[in-house]
């Protein structure tokens, strides 16, 4: 009979976005378990231990269970239970640390793109909007569409930030951008822009209206273990 991942009787995947082999390691860690202890808990040998730990492929719900048991959780937690909660709701970091991450590497997590919040005032007080985004001449460059508040930003001045959290270790990074918005009004730069770096935004429609926003300052810090 065929079975589906995750049934109870196949073998389970971890769900989106989850990090099965991270959230082993960091249990096991906060047990402080070497490998062989957690192996001889669970009644397998450390090397499969060492596999699971490092995602190689699938592991079986039998090993899972066993696991589970010696790391004294669940199956659903170490398969990342909870993930549509808020981010942030672990526990601290082993020894955290908090550094400014130096301005080289600011620019080069920037460059990756992806989704950053746009932080600027309304009559209504402050708002932040989240948007896909792309790193273009050392300038943040976006898609909105025509009339939206987003496109009201143009000529103020303005925030941006993007961050990443790593909920298997409790560690993270942020970084902060302020600067002045723009137009890119020109067909020949919107062109360049959309052959290059398009950021796609998410939400679909008519969002044909380019707003740039040139590094005026720029900082990051980030939160990870000192052990």
């Amino acid at each position: 009979m065929a079975t589906e991942p995750g049934d109870g009787t196949g073998p389970p995947r971890p769900g989106p976005g989850s990090d099965l082999g991270r959230r082993l390691a960091r249990r096991r860690e906060e047990l402080g378990l070497t490998r062989e202890e957690t192996a001889a808990r669970a009644g397998m040998d450390p090397g499969y231990v060492a596999y699971a730990e490092s995602q190689a492929g699938v592991v079986p719900m039998e090993a899972l269970t066993g696991l589970a048991g010696a790391l004294e959780t669940s199956v659903p937690a170490l398969l990342g239970g909870g993930t549509e909660q808020p981010p942030g709701r672990g526990s601290l970091a082993r020894s955290p640390v908090l550094e400014d991450l130096p301005l080289a590497e600011c620019r080069e997590k920037l460059a990756a793109g992806g989704i950053g919040r746009v932080v600027f005032s309304r009559s209504e007080g402050p708002e932040a909007v989240p948007v896909n985004y792309a790193f273009m001449g050392d300038a943040i460059v976006f898609r909105t569409a025509a009339g939206s508040a987003l496109a009201g930003v143009v000529g103020g001045d303005v925030a941006f930030e993007i961050d990443r959290i790593d909920e298997a270790r409790n560690e993270g990074w942020s970084i902060l951008v302020r600067g002045v918005a723009e137009p890119v009004t020109t067909p020949q730069e919107q062109e360049c822009l959309r052959s290059s770096a398009d950021p796609h935004p998410w939400p679909g429609g008519d969002r044909d209206t380019w707003v740039r926003i040139p590094v005026g300052t720029l900082s990051g810090r980030r939160i990870r273990s000192g052990l």
